[in-house]
């Protein structure tokens, strides 16, 4: 007996089977807006703010862009697509930290490079297998992403400072594209 992979994503499949590649990576994020992009896990949003904060207190930012994602297992809504493109430099999404919402964030991470977004994209690390698969699935078995220790959802505001302040580097330096730092995902450089 096999099994099938479902892809929830299939709505945000690369354009005429071309294999996805990162979007073209500014020199540093001065000037530049940062979306922040959550998907209603609990405490996700409050990891991506701290985030925000941390690389606006190292960075002179234009402005940081909180979204939400609200159905966190499917593909990014196309009207949401669309105001990430208008609205942001690039985007920080996360957090990753169920199979479904991994491989769904990695599937967005993918589609908005495709469009011209710089991404990092934030999973924990119980769930590398259906990120790494989701990559696979879609053209990318080497797309890279940042890895926090699993599970976010019960964390204290001070874990959650502790979190960020580990992660906020490795963010940036995946979204100016530097050399990646220890901790990352799979693929990552």
């Amino acid at each position: 007996m096999t099994a099938d992979i479902i892809d929830p994503t299939a709505g945000l499949r690369s354009a005429g089977g071309i294999v996805p590649a990162d979007a073209p990576r500014p020199a540093d994020l001065t000037g530049l807006r940062v979306g922040l992009l959550g998907n209603t896990k609990r405490n996700a949003d409050r990891i991506l703010d701290a985030i925000g904060v941390r690389l606006a207190a190292t960075t002179e930012l234009a402005e940081l862009i909180p979204r939400t994602k609200t159905q966190f297992a499917m593909p990014l809504p196309e009207d949401l697509v669309e105001e990430l493109i208008r609205e942001c430099d690039v985007v920080v999404i996360g957090v990753g930290d169920c199979g479904s919402c991994s491989a769904s964030a990695v599937a967005d991470s993918i589609a908005l490079e495709a469009v011209g977004i710089p991404t990092a994209v934030i999973c924990t690390d119980a769930f590398v297998q259906p990120s790494s698969a989701m990559a696979a699935l879609k053209g990318a078995p080497d797309f890279p992403y940042l890895l926090t220790p699993h599970p976010i959802a019960n964390l204290t505001a001070e874990e959650i400072d502790a979190r960020a302040a580990d992660l906020a580097a490795q963010v940036q330096s995946r979204l100016v594209g530097e050399p990646a730092l220890a901790g990352n995902g799979p693929g990552a450089r």
